[in-house]
């Protein structure tokens, strides 16, 4: 099954365990082993008992000691061996998820979906992760339903009526666990949803954090947050009270079974029905039945989140592309680097803007609402189908783009690894270009980040960045769109988090790097300091190019820009 025919999250589990078979296979058979080898050691310990302590033969004893030696390294090695095989094939399948999820989320050519980028890690991550698990829990599940079977007919071999008491108790068990299953499913995948959304949130309030305090809407951010984080509380204490609920009913009843098995046997050996050692038995198997009981009870809750993860992978998976596939294009040299031509979206109404070669065009706009929808059209998270007019990058078309254009969001969104990995956007390092990299961490500032790290650009980040702060995280991901010195660039509102002093030394660092005669790049921004440096302003109002020039020009012809810009 490929990940075109994935639809849900059953077909994720279903290929998941599809194309680990042969691990699956191995594995449960080398729990099923452990088990009945630990089912065997209150059996062999009965039979020590009355072979050879009981009449005092020391031969009987030592074979049985022996065979008891025997029964712990079969135990002991089939365990080891099955759990090695098992997690190996977990974490190759847990890597393979991961890199499906960030193939399409990375995709040039967009995803329909309404997964947030810090959900999408989240989802890349975690989720990712536990659907995995259920290479775990299939083998346990088996291996233990085995454990109660064995059990069953070594009581059987003692007294009928033990060994019935152990076979009606697991069907009940397993009634039990179908029966809490679906309800601790929806509620962990509306769990993992909303804790994945107020993850989310945090970190583009956070990344935000200098933008808030400008407008003094840090209490209003504050109190967002608490209910996002009040929510995903909630729905984290419905999931764990159902899976607490579930496991401690089935725990109890299979104290009271074990019990019922060690009471009838302890009458059964007052009366003679039964020898010391079948007792020993019959309790250490009693005993032993509370583990297998206590794991059937307890893998369907464990299932149930793995279940929920696995359908918010299949939602990524499941997703179309928002762009769609052509043939590969080559540039045309003709045509100026970027063009919009009548084009309507959201806030815009038949915007004409063109951004030259040799170029750095800024783009000003009085409303946020008109430059977050020219940011979105150029990133290519607009479908074609939902709006209007043509968009050329270098005179190609939707789906052409790929390797022309580089659109950096002010949002920045790091991975874990080196900063250098971060930065070159690969973790093949080694080719990386030396020169290229020193001036593109030179022009975005974000040299003086290395510079604070005893180990440089090799200092290890955590998912998103997380270790540093969000001016420093927003200066990696500038350099990161640097180095990629694509034909066309555009940077949407790159300085948000940065102080006055480090802005007006990117917005050099970028003119310098930038002001060369291939290369396009278009700057959405409200920045002074990019604005001045920019060879032509565009000044968008009302969805509308109102007005074009240097900067300074506009500042001296068009009194609500110089009173917008000031301001």
């Amino acid at each position: 099954m490929t990940a075109r025919a994935i639809r849900s999250g059953k077909d994720v589990i279903r290929r998941t365990i599809a194309r680990n078979r042969s691990a699956i296979l191995t594995g449960t058979v080398l729990l099923c082993v452990h088990q009945l080898a630990e089912t065997s050691v209150a059996v062999v310990i009965g039979v020590l008992i009355d072979a050879g302590i009981a009449p005092g033969r020391v031969p009987g004893i030592i074979t049985a000691i022996t065979a008891l030696a025997g029964v712990f390294l079969v135990l002991t090695v089939s365990y080891r061996a099955g759990m090695r095989v098992l997690n190996i094939a977990l974490q190759k399948e847990a890597h393979l998820l991961r890199l499906e999820v960030s193939e399409k989320a990375l995709s040039p050519r967009g995803l329909r979906t309404d997964v947030t980028p810090g959900e999408l890690v989240t989802v890349s991550g975690s989720d990712a992760d536990q659907t995995a698990w259920f290479l775990d829990l299939l083998p346990r599940m088996i291996a233990a339903a085995a454990a109660v079977v064995a059990t069953a007919i070594a009581l059987l071999a003692v007294d009928a009526a033990l060994g019935v008491v152990a076979l009606v108790a697991m069907p009940v068990f397993f009634a039990l666990a179908h029966a809490a299953g679906p309800r601790i499913t929806a509620r962990a995948v509306q769990q993992q949803s909303r804790v994945a959304a107020a993850t989310a949130l945090a970190g583009d309030l956070i990344s935000g954090l200098r933008s808030i305090a400008g407008i003094g809407a840090q209490d209003a951010a504050a109190r967002r947050y608490r209910a996002a984080s009040r929510v995903a509380l909630s729905a984290a204490m419905s999931t764990n009270r159902w899976i607490a609920v579930q496991r401690g009913v089935t725990a109890a009843l299979s104290g009271v079974a074990a019990a019922v098995i060690a009471s009838v046997a302890g009458w059964y050996a007052l009366t003679g029905h039964i020898t010391t050692g079948e007792l020993v038995t019959v309790v250490g198997l009693a005993q032993f039945l509370i583990d297998p009981l206590t794991t059937l009870s307890g893998l369907p809750a464990t299932a149930a989140k793995a279940r929920g993860s696995a359908e918010r992978v299949a939602t990524v998976l499941a997703a179309q592309p928002l762009l769609p596939a052509v043939a590969p294009s080559s540039p045309s040299t003709a045509t100026p680097g970027l063009r919009l031509r009548g084009v309507h979206h959201g806030s815009l109404d038949g915007v004409d803007l063109t951004a030259r070669s040799a170029e750095i065009t800024a783009v000003f706009a009085h409303d946020t609402a008109d430059g977050d929808a020219v940011a979105s059209l150029l990133a290519g998270r607009v479908a074609p189908e939902s709006y209007r007019g043509s968009i050329e990058v270098c005179g190609l078309g939707p789906g052409e783009t790929e390797a022309w254009l580089v659109a950096e969001p002010h949002e920045a969104h790091l991975f874990s690894g080196s900063i250098r990995a971060n930065v070159v956007a690969s973790s093949e390092t080694v080719d990386s270009d030396s020169v290229r990299l020193t001036r593109a961490l030179q022009s975005s500032g974000a040299d003086d980040v290395v510079a604070l790290f005893e180990h440089g650009l090799d200092h290890h980040l955590v998912d998103r960045g997380h270790n540093l702060s969000g001016g420093q995280r927003q200066r990696l991901a500038l350099a990161r769109a640097l180095y990629a010195d694509a034909p066309v660039l555009v940077l949407h509102e790159p300085t948000t988090a940065v102080d006055s002093v480090t802005e007006q030394q990117i917005a050099v660092g970028i003119a310098a790097l930038r002001g060369r005669s291939d290369a396009s790049t278009v700057v959405i921004t409200g920045s002074p300091a990019l604005l001045a440096v920019a060879d032509r302003v565009a000044v968008l109002r009302h969805g509308r190019v109102i007005a074009e020039g240097t900067h300074r020009e506009l500042l001296e012809s068009d009194p609500l820009y110089a009173e917008a810009v000031a301001r």
